[in-house]
């Protein structure tokens, strides 16, 4: 298992999977830490997410450049991406005890309430691009319940994996409470299937996804799947372009385009198409991309070259099939899996950028014959995990993003986002259940009704 930084292509550090002695016996470990965690009074454990909070600022400027080099983040993001685990750890150490306090219910018993307790050991599988959020989302909600955790990473990211873990041990819980397992995907259906693992939360690809689920219902035990996404950002002919444009060209940009969340699909309609085509061309062809570790920069190499070349041979492919190329769309000379801002106009079915992910800068623009078409086309894709409405109209929005858009988060004049606060999850085959808000603890909580006549 080797960790290569894809801006230099060489290679920072190699690791050696753990046996399967070994994993049993941290899975041991951490079934007797989570045994006297869910002990713990909620309010305590909230003080112990708070501590981990302040581990991750305390370390700050290193775990950002580990990040960068691992993956390629620009070095700003990392730090942010830092920022927003601390803020996410803190949220659920604040508002997370009253989300699974008891709620007494009303009934003709002398007594009737819900209580939530804690599923036990929960089995995190996640991605590499966003080597600590993915996991802190998931922390913070899972662990607070009184759940354990063991962590299976994605493998060129396993510094970052290992680093969580120091950072958990750091935050003085109970001992063997959080583990890094190193191990390769073809061993991750048996982990499912061990006895200690209680339920599972995914996040990657559809296919991947599938496969997690059927392990896991093959148990029966409670998964969560965040997967892919094909975002559709619906600009109406009464949008705010200047607004727009801007909003837009971040979103497809963010983490250089590879994101599950990410703007990918734009639906423009006809009256306005000419004028956002040319001034979105100008806007990705202003960013900037290169060195993640130069602050300047805004977009860095994709995390590995087969990812690059994959994504590649989508733009060339589409390009084939009909699709015109406005931008980008050459991959540069030298070392690192650089790939520039492009863009691809008169996109149609068929082509990859219209039915696949395109995980990577890379932005898809489709023409509208009305309003109606445009809301058609944004929903006639397999994935539903975001999308976004603009318009003047704010009430018109509202509709449109609450009643008409097929996905599990959608936003009006803004990039779609996650945030503490809100639940996260998709529709379609962008996956099942939630992540944060009172959605994303209860989640992984055995909801219980208590009767006492």
């Amino acid at each position: 298992m080797k960790s290569i930084n894809p801006a230099t292509g060489e290679t920072i550090k190699s690791y050696e999977p753990h046996t399967p002695a070994q994993i049993e016996n941290k899975l041991q470990q951490c079934m007797q830490a989570q045994k006297k965690w869910q002990e713990w009074p909620v309010a305590k454990r909230a003080e112990g997410l708070v501590r981990l909070a302040a581990a991750i600022e305390a370390h700050l400027e290193a775990l950002a450049l580990l990040m960068t080099r691992e993956m390629g983040k620009p070095i700003a993001q990392s730090r942010g991406e830092l920022k927003k685990c601390a803020l996410n750890l803190r949220y659920y150490a604040e508002q997370g005890p009253a989300m699974i306090a008891d709620e007494p219910v009303k009934t003709e018993g002398q007594k009737s309430f819900i209580c939530y307790q804690p599923l036990g050991i929960v089995l995190a599988i996640m991605p590499w691009n966003f080597p600590f959020w993915q996991v802190f989302r998931c922390i913070a909600p899972i662990m607070l319940a009184g759940n354990g955790m063991v962590l299976k990473h994605a493998s060129n990211v396993s510094g970052c994996a290992l680093a969580i873990e120091e950072l958990v041990q750091a935050a003085d819980l109970p001992e063997g409470l959080f583990h890094t397992l190193l191990l390769p995907g073809k061993e991750v259906e048996a982990l499912i299937g061990n006895p200690a693992i209680n339920a599972v939360t995914f996040t990657g690809s559809t296919a991947a996804g599938s496969q997690v689920a059927a392990a896991a219902g093959s148990h029966i035990k409670k998964q969560v799947l965040e997967l892919g996404g094909s975002d559709a950002y619906v600009v109406l002919a009464d949008a705010d372009l200047d607004v727009t444009v801007k909003v837009c060209t971040e979103a497809r940009l963010v983490n250089s385009g590879q994101s599950c969340v990410a703007a990918k699909r734009f639906v423009v309609e006809k009256s306005i198409f000419p004028e956002f085509e040319q001034r979105f061309v100008a806007a990705m062809q202003a960013a900037t991309f290169g060195n993640p570790e130069d602050g300047k920069n805004t977009i860095g190499p994709l995390a590995r070259l087969d990812l690059r070349d994959a994504l590649h041979q989508q733009v060339l492919d589409s390009i084939e099939k009909g699709a015109n190329l406005l931008c980008g769309g050459e991959i540069p000379e030298g070392p690192g899996a650089y790939y520039p801002p492009t863009v691809l106009s008169q996109v149609k079915p068929g082509m990859p950028a219209y039915e696949e992910e395109m995980f990577g800068p890379v932005a898809a623009l489709i023409e509208a014959a009305d309003e109606a078409d445009a809301i058609r086309i944004a929903n006639d894709n397999v994935y539903g995990l975001g999308a976004a409405v603009f318009t003047q109209d704010l009430a018109k929005g509202e509709r449109i993003a609450a009643t008409q858009l097929i996905a599990g988060n959608c936003f009006v004049n803004a990039q779609v986002h996650s945030d503490p606060r809100l639940p996260f999850g998709g529709a379609k085959q962008s996956g099942y259940g939630r992540e944060l808000s009172r959605f994303g603890i209860q989640e992984f909580c055995l909801i219980k009704t208590v009767f006492v006549r």
